[in-house]
């Protein structure tokens, strides 16, 4: 008899999550975990397909990864959003802020030349 192992599989969107508690052989991969998980078939957006990102406990992780005893497999959703492009336009913002109130400050530390 082979040995199981117990692990998870996660997806999760806005408005629904799901955690599927499976016992698999040892030896099994992160995508085999997730294509018994069956989620794609609780998540009709959820293709399985080479362009899935996994990742275990929250890190990257290969497809062929071998999976240990207690690990929770992650499935990731598409960025909607570069994460550059949201860093650089908060540093825009806050560039501007700060002209702003600079132009502000010294517009208010004038002094008065009336004695």
């Amino acid at each position: 008899m082979s040995e199981t192992i117990q692990v998870e599989v996660a997806y999760a969107l806005p408005e629904k999550q799901r955690v599927v508690k499976l016992e698999v052989a040892a030896g099994t991969t992160v995508l085999q975990a997730v294509t018994l998980s069956q989620l794609d078939e609780v998540f009709e957006e959820l293709t399985l397909g080479p362009n899935l990102k996994l990742g275990v406990w929250g890190k990257s992780a290969a497809e062929d990864r071998v999976l240990v005893a207690g690990e929770r497999v992650e499935i990731y959703r598409p960025l909607q959003v570069d994460p550059k492009e949201v860093r650089k336009a908060r540093a825009a913002r806050a560039k501007a802020g700060r002209v702003e109130g600079d132009q502000e400050s010294e517009g208010a530390t004038g002094s008065d030349s009336s004695d």
